[in-house]
């Protein structure tokens, strides 16, 4: 049976949040504050970008906000053509500005949910997806997407996803759910902890590492690494 999603946030009321927190998530420090380990989790899909392809001429940032992840890319494998996407225009432009002041390549930006965008074939060296395909839902927007990105990507491209995740065993998925409930209350009490579990409960519908990385091979990626994990967030990726 097809899970019901009614619930959940809609497009039009994703897009509305975030073209009200440019400012916020132009800072990785103040965006991603209740991401655990959200620096370090950049940092290695960055250094993996550049290990795996070394002689990038071309990245796709999806769900790029402010561009945090392409900057950071840039700042080791310089000059970059970036194309960016995000269902934001505001955080486009902001992406935009920033991006364009740290490359001598080009820069495309495309106002899209991922699910419509036209990736083309064969385009991308690096393919970046944080904090964003926890917003898709259904199995085949999952297998859409996944399926996209393979084809966009040249071969020998890598595909790095830093995100919220879940986990397949009830009881672990139970144990980090808790941590991470410690964890929030740590930063501003249990009111706090309540607001984020109640925004994840409306918005978000991640999915399990296993779930992506089986969604990885299905789709064709001859490798795939776990980079790091900890608790309800990880980062890894494929090679194609």
């Amino acid at each position: 049976m097809e899970t019901d999603y009614s619930s959940k946030s809609s497009l039009e009321e994703i897009r509305e949040r975030f073209d009200n927190d440019v400012e916020r998530f132009s800072n990785l420090e103040t965006g991603q504050q209740t991401t655990l380990d959200a620096v370090l989790s950049m940092e290695l899909i960055t250094d993996a970008a550049k290990y795996i392809n070394p002689q990038a001429t071309a990245v796709l940032d999806i769900g790029c906000g402010a561009g945090n992840y392409t900057l950071k890319l840039l700042s080791k494998i310089p000059n970059l053509n970036c194309t960016l996407i995000d269902l934001s225009l505001p955080m486009l432009e902001r992406a935009r500005q920033r991006v364009l002041e740290a490359t001598w390549g080009t820069v495309e930006t495309i106002q899209t949910d991922i699910r419509e965008a036209n990736l083309g074939d064969q385009q991308f060296d690096v393919v970046l997806a944080a904090a964003v395909l926890h917003h898709l839902r259904g199995d085949n927007d999952w297998e859409l997407v996944f399926a996209k990105i393979y084809q966009a990507l040249k071969p020998g491209g890598s595909f790095w996803i830093s995100d919220l995740i879940i986990h397949d065993t009830p009881e672990l998925d139970k144990l980090f759910t808790d941590r991470f409930a410690t964890y929030l209350e740590s930063l501003g009490g249990a009111e706090y902890r309540q607001k984020v579990f109640d925004y994840i409960e409306h918005e978000d519908t991640p999915r399990s590492v296993n779930y992506q990385l089986n969604l990885m091979k299905r789709a064709g990626f001859r490798h795939t690494e776990v980079l790091h994990k900890n608790g309800c967030f990880a980062a890894f990726g494929g090679v194609k």
